[in-house]
């Protein structure tokens, strides 16, 4: 029976019953949806809609449906047309007809909104937790790799020699601005919905301010239109999702390379890479890769149920019950993806002598723009003496670092008074110990900065 049928003279058809029945993605709601119904329960005692008998009849069939869907042992019927249809039919089957007041001055509408925003506000530490983990590996891989140098890029060149420390850590943070928003996420889905009826309110003296109280929001909701039509909370998550999974492609792309042949900074661990069914030496980063593919998925969902809302002209349509499919395809992803990320970067193992092999002399060419203006000469003027020397070695076919000082002198007199260490990649780092900075007296700070992040919990 659904909840909705009496004005109709026939029933739905089978293809349109399947293409409306929502019941396969939002069971996943099912504790949420009981959760609910216990509170507007008290709800309706409260207003003195049902007796105290009534309430706790429809609280023990409740408990029971409850306890049915935690054990996993709730048995769906063909006309269970969504969640709430599922709950509703299983506690008339408990308690008789006292389970047909249970439905009084709400709707489905309302009912659906509260179910999803408890079901994403009690997802979220999960979500956070796996993050943390992840940044959890990042600090350690960080100590484990401290002294480790490896070259920095920009446009995918040699740019400047920088610690391998400095480069994990600068995935954590990026996972701890991710972290954080979670916050925010958890206070724009804390407006409860329930009471909004179908779209103008209820008509029952229901207390809103309790409702919010019992289950676990800020406050109700201060206009039933807005609050029945409000996905900004899913948009929120996707919009998270998408940022998050574009700050794990960007690890994830960097390691792939890293743990090719021509870089070979990082051997792959076994446990976390796959083979080629034709070609047996191969070994393949599979678990990044896949990481980097799942990017699409996230900003897919985003896209697509920004569509969906945009085209929406009323407070409820159809329509909003797409929302919870991208919704649950990002968290799954995400749960799926994350600590096999954080299992692959924690068992890596990293070549520090290729690393410091691949560090070109020319990378220095900065330090020794810095030598020159530390001698007195402008920026400008120095970078392009510097440039000079970059093409004078090129023609010559030989390192900056195995130039003379004689060679030197014919560019400036400053280098009279240089000394080896200026090109060095050792000194390179140590000259950069501002805060934020690559050397090791910096790094320390920022690590430091870092464990003082995983000590907190944002939701």
């Amino acid at each position: 029976m659904t909840l909705w049928g009496g004005v109709f003279s026939q029933g739905l058809d089978h293809s349109a019953w399947n293409l409306n029945a929502s019941i396969d993605i939002d069971k996943r709601m099912a504790l949420e949806d009981v959760t609910g119904s216990q509170a507007w329960a008290n709800g309706l005692q409260g207003a003195g809609i049902i007796s105290p008998d009534e309430n706790q009849a429809i609280q023990t069939g409740l408990a029971q449906i409850f306890e049915e869907f935690k054990s996993g042992n709730f048995l769906y019927k063909e006309n269970d047309e969504d969640i709430h249809t599922a709950v509703e039919r299983r506690l008339g089957e408990i308690i008789g007809k006292t389970a047909g007041k249970l439905h009084t001055g709400r709707s489905r509408n309302d009912q659906v909104a509260t179910d999803f925003r408890l079901w994403l506000m009690n997802q979220l530490p999960l979500i956070e937790h796996s993050i943390l983990i992840l940044q959890q590996v990042l600090v350690k891989r960080a100590e484990t790799d401290f002294g480790y140098i490896l070259p920095g890029y920009t446009h995918m060149q040699r740019a400047q020699p920088i610690l391998l420390s400095h480069w994990w850590l600068s995935f954590f943070w990026a996972l701890n601005r991710d972290r954080q928003k979670l916050a925010y996420i958890k206070k724009v889905s804390s407006s409860l919905p329930l009471g909004s009826g179908a779209l103008a309110g209820t008509a029952f003296n229901i207390d809103r301010e309790k409702l919010a109280v019992d289950l676990g929001f800020d406050a109700p909701s201060p206009n039933s239109l807005d609050s029945i039509s409000d996905r900004d909370f899913a948009i929120e998550f996707l919009s998270f999702s998408s940022l998050l999974g574009i700050h794990l492609s960007r690890l994830a792309e960097s390691l792939v390379l890293y743990t090719s042949a021509e870089f070979a900074y990082f051997k792959l661990a076994d446990a976390y890479s796959t083979g080629s069914s034709l070609m047996p030496q191969k070994k393949n980063p599979d678990i990044f890769e896949l990481t980097r593919g799942k990017s699409g998925v996230y900003i897919g969902n985003l896209m697509g149920l920004l569509t969906t809302l945009k085209g929406l002209p009323s407070i409820y349509d159809k329509d909003l019950q797409e929302d919870k499919h991208y919704v649950f395809s990002s968290f799954d992803t995400l749960v799926l993806t994350l600590p096999a990320l954080a299992g692959a970067v924690e068992t890596l193992t990293p070549n520090a002598q290729i690393m410091l092999e691949n560090i070109d002399s020319s990378m220095l060419a900065t330090d020794i723009a810095d030598f020159l203006v530390k001698n007195g000469l402008p920026f400008r003027e120095a970078h392009h003496v510097v440039g000079q020397i970059v093409q004078y070695s090129m023609k010559e076919q030989k390192g900056i670092d195995l130039l003379t000082k004689e060679e030197l002198l014919k560019f400036h007199a400053a280098f009279s008074v240089i000394t080896p260490d200026v090109l060095s990649a050792t000194k390179s780092i140590s000259n950069r110990a501002c805060t934020g900075g690559t050397a090791e007296k910096a790094v320390k700070q920022q690590l430091k900065l870092a464990k003082d992040q995983l000590e907190l919990l944002f939701v």
